[in-house]
């Protein structure tokens, strides 16, 4: 599978892995069209690689309409949410299908990346 490395704040990551959060929002996204999977990387103050997801589909409109179409599970507010997306055109939400939360936390040194993502970064085939 084509993997990327996500930076995700611990909030969000906890209700990832709770199921009440099945949308990722992003304001960009992977220059690759053939990202299928996701791991996980808790940022500050956690600082852990925690798990993975694959990726069912990534949607792609102005933030009114993914509002529309993710609202009942994004796991955050409206106004959160809307917060997020200031004066942008175009949100990005990946949505989340099957789940793997790692039975013990890896670091980012165990994956070979010497650098937190910002955002994230390409894996290769894992």
């Amino acid at each position: 599978m084509n993997t990327v490395l996500l930076s995700i704040k611990p909030e969000f990551v906890e209700k990832i892995f709770n199921g009440t959060k099945k949308y990722e929002f992003r304001k960009s996204i992977f220059k690759r069209n053939d990202i299928n999977k996701v791991v996980v990387y808790s940022s500050f103050p956690v600082k852990k690689v925690v798990g993975e997801f694959t990726i069912d589909t990534i949607l792609e409109d102005h933030p009114d309409k993914i509002w529309k179409m993710t609202e009942k599970d994004a796991g955050i507010t409206e106004a959160f949410f809307y917060s997020y997306f200031t004066d942008k055109d175009k949100a990005f939400a990946i949505k989340i299908a099957s789940l793997c939360k790692y039975a013990s936390e890896k670091t980012l040194q165990d994956l070979n990346i010497d650098y937190e993502p910002q955002s994230f970064c390409y894996l290769g085939d894992l």
